[in-house]
């Protein structure tokens, strides 16, 4: 079965979630995806998972970056850099587990899914600052 995160988005906004709960939703979604591929690496129909799972969670984070490169995006300049720059690390990452597969290397992005879910879930103003990774840097080789 495939996923979009097109179709995920029209679903969501069916069970009238706002805007920040639907990204939440779709963010869940991707990490849970990964997550189930992760726990059932050795399962014969493992690759084709993997690739239909980092498929979907590119899909998700190319979205975020069509929305935050918007200049009538809303965030603050800041918010929008820190988001961009850990897009493009889950980017490389999700490359890297295709060309490289080990299970171990989706850790981050699962973490980052559900981590970032976990912050649209929360009100705004309990919201932390957005912090990257432990040893991410921009632009930089990241195991």
């Amino acid at each position: 079965m495939s996923y979009s995160p097109a179709n995920a988005y029209s679903t969501m906004q069916k069970e009238g979630l706002s805007g920040r709960e639907l990204e939440a939703s779709v963010l869940s979604r991707a990490g849970i995806m990964l997550k189930k591929v992760q726990e059932n690496w050795d399962d014969p129909d493992s690759y084709a998972n993997l690739s239909e799972a980092v498929s979907f969670n590119q899909k998700v984070w190319s979205f975020f970056q069509t929305e935050l490169t918007d200049p009538e995006n809303p965030l603050p300049k800041n918010l929008r850099e820190d988001i961009l720059n850990l897009s493009i690390f889950v980017e490389k990452r999700l490359y890297e587990v295709l060309a490289y597969p080990d299970p171990e290397k989706l850790s981050i992005v699962i973490d980052i899914d559900f981590n970032l879910a976990a912050g649209l879930r929360s009100k705004p103003a309990d919201a932390p600052a957005a912090t990257p990774p432990s040893g991410y840097t921009p632009f930089a080789s990241n195991n």
